[in-house]
């Protein structure tokens, strides 16, 4: 443990992490329960000797991975910014990974800079189950899906809407709207990835989505329905979640960016085999 001087300058240093969410109960600190937060923050104090807060670009639900979530904090510390990563991981478990750390100016924020946020769901469609892909995607093998018509599916909601049809009921948030920036929907062999971007996303918001769009991909719903659902903010008929495990925090956006795209921009690989 390195002793720690309150009179050094104190320095913002920026985090790029990834994490498998299996085992853990979210991002946020939780009073009885595993967090990404509470390990990185344990890590952090034992290298300084006392507490530091951590904060997140947003929060993940339990189960969720990231692969590139975004976090900051102060501190008062000779370590250079960028030592911070290599650190880190001395300290972490195998399931967090700081891929890189940079120094911000006091200004920077990783929630409150972000101009966007970009999810990626991932659903395994062949009849066979794969333990290896189990713990990253939704195998869902009911029915064939129609990429196609989940795409066209996603393209209304493109721009900014009201999405409360989404929304755990839950949710803290004191409004509904968000600005959809891309809806995206593809097919590589027995997966389909569906990824999403907005300047923000409400409480269970992707895993409702995909819930629902896997109704238009199998032909139970139509895209008029799924389309009229959500207009018309008819949440009660909103019943299905997609599972937790196939869905990743592909990566933050910010206008002013300390790192490299290769360290944070596409960092979940995507599977692909047929």
């Amino acid at each position: 443990m390195l002793e720690s001087d309150q009179s050094e300058v104190t320095q913002r240093v920026a985090l790029v992490i990834q994490y498998l969410g299996t085992h853990f109960h979210g991002w946020q600190w939780q009073p009885h329960h595993r967090s990404v937060q509470q390990e990185i923050e344990t890590a952090i104090s034992k290298v300084v000797g006392y507490d530091v807060t951590l904060h997140g670009a947003g929060r993940t639900d339990s189960g969720v991975h990231a692969a590139a979530q975004v976090a900051h904090f102060d501190i008062a510390s000779p370590i250079p910014p960028y030592k911070w990563a290599a650190i880190l991981n001395s300290y972490l478990p195998e399931d967090i990974l700081i891929r890189a750390s940079a120094g911000v100016g006091k200004d920077w924020h990783a929630r409150f800079s972000a101009s966007y946020r970009r999810y990626r769901y991932t659903i395994y469609t062949d009849k066979c189950p794969n333990l290896f892909v189990k713990a990253v995607s939704w195998h869902y093998y009911n029915d064939p899906l129609d990429e196609e018509l989940i795409q066209a599916a996603l393209k209304p909601l493109i721009g900014r809407h009201h999405l409360s049809a989404f929304r755990r009921s839950n949710s803290k948030r004191q409004h509904s709207w968000v600005d959809v920036q891309a809806a995206e929907c593809c097919r590589e062999g027995p997966f389909i990835h569906i990824e999403i971007q907005a300047d923000g996303f409400l409480y269970g918001m992707v895993r409702f989505i995909v819930g629902m769009l896997v109704q238009v991909g199998s032909k139970e719903r139509s895209i008029f329905e799924f389309t009229n659902l959500w207009k018309n903010e008819r949440r009660e008929e909103v019943k299905h979640s997609a599972p937790a495990r196939g869905l990743c925090l592909l990566r933050v956006g910010y206008p002013d960016f300390p790192f490299p795209e290769e360290v944070w921009f596409d960092n979940q690989p995507k599977l692909v085999f047929s």
